[in-house]
């Protein structure tokens, strides 16, 4: 499996850390102890600065002199139009406009910093760059747990943030729980009420996310209201007919695909989409992990049986597209909050929305 993670040519590291456990296919500085903001800079090569360098294009033209007509070239200035550089190594990162304000790396470390005090009860456990170093992302662990059933069940609760120096997309900041079992991702956003904080790379940027500490109130919220739903899930039991169409609705590619399961004709459904059906229940129903009071037999298994496929089943391109799909708004992340949604109907209308009876 390819990764993209920055590699340093100067320092002769791979641009990324990890606590106490190798992960990107064992790339990068692993180390003991949690670190602080500026140690897991450090660790995780981000401690470069970015400038905004003004962009030039060779011009060829026309100028008179003593001697007669000079025909040769000239360097033009584009208007409006800025070269990312990293100050290390002098990498142009992307091109960007005007008013694009750059928030160096150690800025979004700072993000964390002020949402719980000074860093206290904040983990950063994983750190890195992408490609030349224009995409970085950040995770760390919150304290307490989402706990479900008699509490061996537990999800950690982690704020996931990236950001890009290439003038692509905003700050982004991601309340994600991962259930430790299974390592799913849980990723579900409310009614009314996203999981997700997006900060415009304008003049106010840095001032934006110094005041974010929205996101952990929207993380303390969001998780109290999980951990409710998550445990009343645990007591609804499904029938392993309900949790196959559960699943089937879930991972639903189409408008043509959902009219042939409602319609029943399983003979003119995709083999493709078939296996991956198949693929999603085996979890549900095999898993150890899945095999938990919690879990066996119950809508909490459901669930979990959708997040788990895209976690640990689903192979994908490489760990970049992962990341993409599970926790950036890509098709794992967005089939999970379908099943969430499902599961939601489901315990409130019972088995009349998957047309079963």
């Amino acid at each position: 499996m390819a990764h993209n993670i920055n590699y340093n040519e100067k320092t002769g590291r791979y641009s990324f850390f990890s606590v106490q456990q190798k992960a990107w296919h064992g790339l990068g500085q692993i180390v003991e102890q949690y670190p602080t903001s500026e140690e897991a800079i450090r660790h995780a090569g981000l401690d470069y600065e970015v400038v905004k360098s003004p962009l030039f294009t060779k011009g060829s033209g026309i100028t008179e002199t003593a001697d007669g007509i000079e025909i040769g070239s000239n360097e033009l200035e584009v208007p409006n139009c800025f070269a990312n550089i990293r100050t290390d190594n002098n990498a142009v990162l992307g091109v960007v406009g005007k008013d694009y304000h750059i928030v160096q790396n150690r800025e979004a470390f700072s993000f964390f910093d002020a949402i719980v005090g000074g860093g206290e009860g904040i983990l950063y456990e994983t750190a890195g760059a992408l490609g030349k170093g224009e995409r970085i992302f950040i995770t760390a662990k919150l304290p307490d747990y989402i706990r479900v059933g008699n509490g061996d069940d537990v999800t950690e609760k982690y704020i996931f943030l990236t950001t890009s120096h290439d003038g692509s997309g905003s700050i982004t900041a991601a309340f994600t729980p991962i259930r430790i079992v299974c390592q799913n991702t849980l990723n579900a956003s409310l009614r009314n009420m996203t999981n997700v904080v997006r900060i415009k790379h304008t003049s106010g940027a840095k001032q934006r996310i110094e005041n974010a500490h929205r996101i952990m109130g929207l993380a303390n919220t969001l998780s109290d209201q999980l951990q409710g739903i998550f445990n009343d899930w645990t007591t609804i039991r499904a029938t392993d007919q309900e949790v196959r169409k559960l699943i089937q609705l879930a991972l639903c590619p189409n408008k043509e695909t959902l009219e042939l399961i409602k319609k029943g004709a399983e003979d003119e459904i995709s083999t493709m989409f078939k296996n991956t059906v198949n693929d999603a229940f085996a979890y549900a129903m095999t898993s150890d992990t899945q095999q938990m009071d919690t879990t066996k037999g119950t809508l909490f298994g459901a669930y979990n049986a959708v997040t788990g496929y895209f976690q640990n089943v689903r192979n994908y391109r490489d760990d970049e597209a992962k990341l993409q799909s599970i926790v950036l708004g890509g098709t794992a992340q967005m089939k999970g909050q379908k099943a969430f949604d499902l599961c939601t109907a489901f315990a409130t209308d019972g088995a009349e929305i998957l047309n079963l009876n």
